[in-house]
Parts: structure tokens; sequence; C-alpha cells
């Protein structure tokens, strides 16, 4: 039976925007992210985080750095009882120097093209599924694969709110930070009282 996931962006959701980081000793992750992963792993979602990475395309990192960064992040997760299911990223730039990065691609998020892929390989329902980030990029991904999306203040998300007034997506939650959302999603998943 598939199940349902919450989709996680990287850079301001998870951990501090910091630009383009390439080494594991510029990665800060927000100290309450690991109490909500937790409590998203207990609740029975599956975590995935689905992150754009153009700095490879840009050449500010290789693949092969990006992967140690995200197994890094994992074992730090995990090392506070909390689980990261996957890691999905796109590591394309239109403008990249380097042929194999410089296309259009579908896994760029807004496109659905990370969350698809997850889905196939995980078995995940996205129709019961949410999507966190700082952008309104991550609120299109969440809207054009019919998950929920929740935006974070963390990152770009109190520039994000203001840019999206006019926009036509819009988010089902708007959130302080990850635990917030959550809360929130625990709040819609297990009503009090139900």
């Amino acid at each position: 039976m598939s199940r349902p996931a919450v989709f996680l962006d990287r850079d301001g959701t998870l951990n501090e925007e910091v630009g383009y980081p390439s080494r594991w000793s510029q990665v800060r992750i927000f100290p309450t992210s690991f109490e909500a992963v937790r409590r998203l792993n207990a609740a029975g979602f599956l975590v995935v985080v689905v992150t754009n990475q153009s700095g490879v395309g840009r050449g500010y990192l290789t693949e092969a750095e990006l992967k140690t960064l995200h197994l890094r992040m994992a074992k730090a997760f995990a090392a506070k009882g909390a689980r990261l299911d996957a890691f999905y990223y796109c590591p394309h730039y239109n403008l990249s120097a380097y042929p194999n990065y410089r296309l259009e691609c579908l896994c760029r998020k807004p496109a659905p093209g990370l969350a698809l892929q997850a889905a196939a390989d995980l078995d995940l329902d996205l129709s019961r599924s949410y999507m966190i980030g700082d952008k309104s990029d991550d609120l299109k991904f969440g809207r054009a694969v019919g998950a929920t999306p929740i935006l974070v203040l963390t990152g770009y998300g109190a520039e994000s709110q203001k840019r999206i007034e006019g926009l036509d997506v819009r988010p089902a939650a708007v959130a302080a930070d990850l635990r917030d959302a959550v809360d929130w999603i625990l709040a819609r998943e297990h009503p009090a009282g139900l």
C-alpha cells in the first residue's frame, strides 16, 4: 500500500540558507529540525528531501561532494533519533559550462520530476503527501504533484510570502519553521477528539 510522504526542501527549511555549501562545516541544521523529523517518523510519514542544487551545474561542488553532504546530514539526523528516508536533487543549471548539466530538465523544482521519481522508487501516495519549503517554487512543486504545500518563514520564507501575494499559488499553511509546519500537519492528520 502506498504511503504518504513529507517532502522537505533543504536549504532554508532543514538548515540555514548559506548559498552553495560544498563542505559539511558550512551546513548548519536548525535545531528544531531534528524534533520535527522525529515526529514525522513517529507519525508514519516517509521524510524525503527534495532540493535544487544548481551549485553542481555552476561548478561550486561536485555530485560526489553533494552526496557526501547528504550522507553526513542523514547521519546527523540519525544521531538525534530522526530518519531522513531519501534525498533527491536537481544538479542542473541552464547556463552551466558543463554540457551534461546545461539543460532544461524536469527535475528542477517547481517541475515535478523529483517527486515523481521518489513516488516510483518509494511507492508514495502523492495525494496524501505534503511539501514544506521556503520558496514559491516549493509551493508550486507541491501543487504540481498533488501534495499539500506549506511555506516556512525561515530561509527565504518571509520574502517569499510577500512575493506570493500576487501569484496564483497559495500555501495551505504558513509556519514559523519546520517544527511549526509539522505541528500543523499532525493536527490536520489527527484532529483532537477523533
